[in-house]
C-alpha cells in the first residue's frame, strides 16, 4: 500500500540541505500502512491454529484417522476380553452401567467435556484434538457391535494381549501425526505448564480417581488394567520413533545432509 506516495514531492527549492526529516503527515501515514500488515503476521486465522505445521498434511491426516480408529477398535477389543480396562475406559463403563448409553457414547461425552477444561488453562486444540473426541468413541461402538465377548479364558487372555499392542500402535500413530494431542493427555499437560507440577504425578492422580470413580460405578478393574498400565509406556515408545512425521525444519535438514550435500 503506497500511502506516502500519494503525498506531492517538494520541489528540488523547497528541500534543505542535507538529509531531510519525514513530515508529521507522512510518519503517520506510514505507521497507518504497517500496523495492518504487523496485525496479520502476528494473529493466524482458525484453520493455521487447528493445523499448526501444515508440512506432509497428505500423510499427517491419514495417519491420524487410521490411529484414532485402531485406537477406539483396541478399547473395543480391551472391553471384549472381560479383563479389566484402562482408568479412564473403567470410569466411562461405569457411567454406561449407571446412567445408559453406550460405553463409545461417554467416551465422546467425556472427551467433549475434558475439552472444556482446556478453556482455564489456555490450551489450544489442534485438529488431532477435535477428532479424538469425534472418532474414538464411535470406533470403539462399531468394534463391540461385530465383536462378541470369547468364552475361553486363554483366547480371552490373547484378545486382552492384541488390544494393548494395538493401543500402543495407535498411539503412535495418532500422536506422531503431530496434529494435537488428545483431550485427556492435553489436561495433563496444561495443569503441568500451569502449575510446574510433576506432569507422571499429575496423570497419575487423574488416572487413580478416574480409577477410584468407574470402579465404584460398576467398571471392570482387573488383570488388564494392571497390564496396560505397566506395557502402554514403553510400546508407544517403541511405536513412536516408527511413526513420528519430521516437520519441515527436521526434513529439510536430513535432505541437507544427504549424499547430494
Amino acid at each position: 500500500m503506497a500511502t506516502t506516495s500519494a503525498l506531492p514531492s517538494p520541489s528540488p527549492s523547497e528541500c534543505p540541505a542535507g538529509p531531510a526529516s519525514p513530515s508529521p503527515a507522512a510518519g503517520a501515514a506510514a505507521a497507518a500502512g504497517a500496523a495492518p500488515a504487523a496485525g496479520a503476521a502476528a494473529r493466524p486465522g482458525p484453520l493455521p491454529r487447528l493445523l499448526g505445521d501444515t508440512h506432509a498434511l497428505g500423510r499427517r491426516l491419514p495417519q491420524l484417522v487410521v490411529g484414532l480408529a485402531l485406537y477406539g477398535g483396541s478399547m473395543g477389543l480391551m472391553l471384549r476380553s472381560g479383563l479389566g480396562l484402562d482408568p479412564w475406559d473403567v470410569f466411562h463403563q461405569g457411567l454406561q452401567g449407571s446412567f445408559g448409553l453406550s460405553v463409545g457414547a461417554w467416551v465422546t461425552i467425556c472427551g467433549a467435556l475434558v475439552l472444556l477444561l482446556w478453556i482455564p488453562l489456555r490450551q489450544l486444540p489442534g485438529v488431532g484434538t477435535v477428532a479424538n473426541v469425534l472418532l474414538i468413541g464411535a470406533a470403539m461402538d462399531l468394534t463391540l457391535r461385530f465383536v462378541g465377548t470369547p468364552g475361553a479364558l486363554p483366547v480371552r487372555i490373547v484378545l486382552m494381549v492384541t488390544a494393548i499392542v494395538l493401543n500402543g500402535l495407535a498411539t503412535g500413530l495418532y500422536i506422531g501425526a503431530r496434529l494435537g494431542p488428545g483431550p485427556r493427555d492435553g489436561l495433563m499437560t496444561g495443569l503441568h505448564r500451569r502449575t510446574g507440577g510433576s506432569l507422571r504425578l499429575i496423570r497419575t492422580g487423574i488416572e487413580l480417581v478416574v480409577l477410584a470413580v468407574g470402579v465404584l460405578l460398576g467398571g471392570t478393574a482387573g488383570v488388564g488394567t494392571v497390564a496396560y498400565a505397566l506395557a502402554i509406556g514403553p510400546l508407544a515408545q517403541f511405536f513412536l520413533p516408527w511413526f513420528t512425521v519430521p516437520t519441515a525444519e527436521q526434513a529439510g535438514t536430513a535432505g541437507k545432509s544427504g549424499p547430494g550435500a
